[in-house]
């Protein structure tokens, strides 16, 4: 990649200012935006049958709350049968086990949802030294409903409705967030979700690597994140081979 150019202290401190008044202006208009997002209309969510296998056995939709306002699901992709889950899925998620105690604190529930089975979840995040919660909707229609999961006729015909659109996933898992909320009476109702580049917010390491020159330094690859690997396998595999899948679609 080019290198930035060689100057002098004034000549880089000139450049420096011009580029801070963007970056305030960037972070005022992400302000606005985030406003924007919390005034979305929500609906509720009329489905009584999410029922999701936990370490404290079957447990509800309202249940996930754990006695809170607000629930933060971020929609993990491990498939039935999966032996890991997602390299990118899991980078992601390595990013958050230290914020759990922020967003309890702040009326907030976070939990990842996979459709594999709990065993093969527990297994794998025994592996990973995860102690965020992951519960699993095998059985039901949740992942479905919430636009993460595809049958393999919507894969090979590349039409799976995914980010808003009819378009190609490739894989019968996608990723995203979805947020809920339910009031005194004990309704649910749905304000957000987003999904492939949409939870590049919470990805402390690429937020880190765009301070450096070489940046993310994924020109060239077959895809943004094929360089990421689960946390126990880069000293195996560090710069070689490609990741198994993209949240960036």
């Amino acid at each position: 990649m080019e290198q930035p150019r060689i100057v002098s202290r004034d000549e880089w401190l000139a450049a420096r200012k011009a580029l801070l008044a963007r970056e305030k202006a960037h972070t005022r208009e992400g302000d606005a935006l985030s406003a924007d997002r919390r005034r979305l209309p929500m609906v509720k969510v009329e489905t009584s049958s999410y029922m999701f296998d936990t370490a404290d056995g079957r447990r509800s939709l309202a249940d996930l709350f754990e006695g809170r306002s607000q629930l933060i699901v971020y929609h993990f992709m491990m498939g039935p049968g999966w032996a890991e889950g997602c390299p990118s899925c899991s980078f992601l998620m390595d990013h958050l086990d230290g914020v759990l105690t922020h967003l309890a604190n702040r009326d907030v529930t976070l939990v990842a949802v996979s459709r594999a089975t709990l065993a093969e979840i527990d297994a794998f995040k025994r592996r990973m030294g995860w102690q965020f919660p992951w519960v699993s909707s095998y059985g039901t229609a949740f992942n479905r409903d919430f636009h993460v999961s595809f049958t393999k006729d919507e894969v090979a015909s590349g039409k799976m409705h995914y980010n808003y659109a009819e378009q190609l996933f490739p894989s019968e898992e996608g990723p995203g967030f979805s947020v809920f909320v339910t009031n005194v009476q004990g309704d649910i109702f749905h304000t957000y979700s987003t999904y492939g580049r949409g939870g590049e917010s919470v990805l402390g390491t690429y937020h880190l690597l765009d301070l450096v020159p070489k940046g993310r330094n994924e020109d060239g690859l077959p895809f943004p994140m094929a360089w990421v690997r689960h946390h126990d396998r880069y000293s195996a595999h560090a710069g070689a081979g490609e990741s198994t899948c993209s949240s960036h679609s």
